[in-house]
């Protein structure tokens, strides 16, 4: 990519795309407020924390941001261990009071500033330590317990506290007493969702479909009567005792509150490493982010939002996606979002109120469906059996636990499936390499190469281009390389054709893969 064509960034950014930047920031932002509000509300919290945490990270975030297009604001994805710490710090939703609401935002302000601590130790390339199909099990697992815990405002019915499989257990009787009214609108936003991508006519398309399920849901709660259903309540004055809310470090020697700061960095931490590499594939410019600085950004600006009652931010990959396909040039388009979400909070909450909940809710049911889609488990099956196994059992341990012991569930099935094809102890973390440099620099790679010893490899390939123009990765001791590093290795190869570079593979068709997915785990055959 030629540099002189790259957009510009920092106030010369702002003049040069001042233009591509507000339309796009402007068109996020309408994708974001009901989003915002629907995630807040998921996650037993006032709506306005939802409006506070895109504000601040459109705001201040985007101004210390390492990325270039992310869109940074509350993510659906960390609705189940905000859930969790509010429920265990005092009780969560408006039926409680928002008993937890404060201790949870304490909760926030420490796994924030253990995020931006992160940054600042440098430690954004550990994202690439966790199995690729434990992440993604865990991604799917939040995604049913999202659609499991949604369907329930989203027919208008108040579930009973419970664990997630139990609350599954009550669905049938919930449909049972189905508010009628709530279910239509419910069903109208998913089929809006589902039908908007694929209407090509100006009129329609230019519009997000988000902001048409909020027009359609208010005109559908007007005609039937809103005293029928649950509508968006907003504080009446932003600086009173329903408005902004301070963090409280009452509980701060329990338990619950450092499981909860331990489940909100490490999942927010996560989350926003994937999808700002995501989103950096999705940059037609393909501009590298500053992962390091993202993280300092997305805790430290999550740490400003709670203090104030906002929710920890991620930068979020389906408002990002939206902001590179509107034409967003740089992260000024994250600070008009974050604009134009104030404007609407300070001069429109009153048509906010009008939004039924039921709406909001079947959005993210289409969310949760989205993570969790059939799509998913067929992509890992084909992938391979190590993969599919890892990937159901992550998702199951989530399910039948939490985050946190998912997730090291995955991790250490992924390690015995490892072990049981023969992979020494010896080669999970060490990596065997020797370097040849010439013009070129040859990797010579010896014994397994994994999740786990993946740093070691990458740290030497990175080495090798800076000295050299082509990095040549010589396979022919190597006897076993599993899916995230191929995955990974692929993803570098493009990275660096971008940057004038090229990484080479010798002799990796001499390991044989276990499917015919090319980033399907590779063994040498008489291993």
């Amino acid at each position: 990519m030629d540099k002189s064509t790259m957009p510009k960034t920092g106030f010369a950014g702002l003049k040069a795309h001042f233009k591509d930047d507000l339309s796009s920031g402007f068109s996020v932002s309408l994708i974001a407020l009901p989003l915002c509000l629907g995630i807040a509300i998921a996650s037993g919290v006032p709506p306005l924390a939802g409006l506070i945490t895109a504000i601040v990270g459109g705001l201040i975030g985007s101004r210390i941001s390492g990325t270039f297009v992310t869109i940074s604001g509350p993510a659906a994805g960390l609705i189940v261990v905000i859930l969790g710490a509010a429920e265990g710090l005092g009780g969560a939703g408006v039926e409680s009071g928002y008993a937890g609401y404060p201790h949870t935002l304490g909760a926030i302000v420490v796994a924030g500033a253990i995020m931006a601590l992160f940054g600042l130790l440098k430690v954004g390339k550990v994202g690439d330590f966790f199995p690729s199909a434990a992440v993604h099990g865990m991604l799917a697992a939040i995604g049913v317990i999202i659609m499991i815990k949604q369907l329930f405002p989203a027919i208008g019915v108040q579930p009973e506290k419970a664990s997630i499989l139990e609350t599954a257990t009550q669905i049938p009787n919930a449909l049972l007493h189905t508010n009628s009214y709530a279910a239509i609108i419910a069903i109208a936003t998913i089929l809006i969702l589902m039908v908007h991508p694929k209407i090509n006519w100006t009129p329609i398309k230019v519009v997000p479909a988000p902001m048409w399920v909020m027009i359609v849901t208010i005109s559908m709660a007007q005609y039937f009567g809103t005293d029928k259903l649950a509508l968006v309540q907003m504080p009446k004055d932003l600086f009173g005792s329903d408005g902004f809310t301070l963090p409280s470090f009452a509980k701060i020697s329990e338990g619950a509150f450092w499981s909860a700061v331990i489940g909100i960095a490490l999942v927010a931490a996560i989350e926003s490493l994937l999808s700002a590499k995501a989103v950096d594939a999705l940059d037609p410019y393909q501009r590298k982010s500053n992962l390091d600085k993202d993280l300092l950004a997305m805790g430290s600006s999550s740490s400003l939002a709670a203090l104030i009652g906002g929710l920890p931010m991620i930068s979020e990959i389906v408002r990002s996606s939206a902001n590179v396909n509107n034409g967003g040039k740089t992260q000024w388009a994250n600070f008009f979002h974050g604009s134009f979400l104030l404007v609407f909070l300070l001069v429109a909450s009153s048509v906010i109120e009008l939004i039924p909940l039921s709406a909001l809710a079947a959005m993210l049911v289409f969310t949760g469906f989205r993570l969790a889609s059939p799509k998913e488990f067929v992509h890992m099956y084909k992938i391979g059996t190590t993969e599919i196994i890892v990937f159901v059992t992550t998702l199951l341990a989530v399910l039948a636990t939490d985050l946190i012991i998912g997730i090291g569930v995955g991790i250490l099935c992924n390690y015995f499936l490892v072990l049981l094809g023969r992979v020494r102890v010896t080669d999970l973390f060490k990596t065997h390499i020797t370097v040849e440099s010439d013009n070129n620099s040859i990797l010579h790679l010896e014994g397994a190469f994994t999740f786990s010893n993946y740093l070691g490899l990458k740290k030497h390939i990175d080495k090798a281009l800076e000295t050299t123009e082509t990095a040549i990765l010589d396979f022919a001791k190597a006897t076993f390389i599993d899916h995230t590093t191929m995955a990974h290795l692929q993803s570098l190869q493009k990275a660096a054709t971008v940057d004038g570079k090229t990484i080479q593979f010798l002799g990796l068709e001499e390991l044989v893969p276990s499917t015919s997915h090319s980033q399907s785990q590779r063994k040498r055959a008489h291993e």
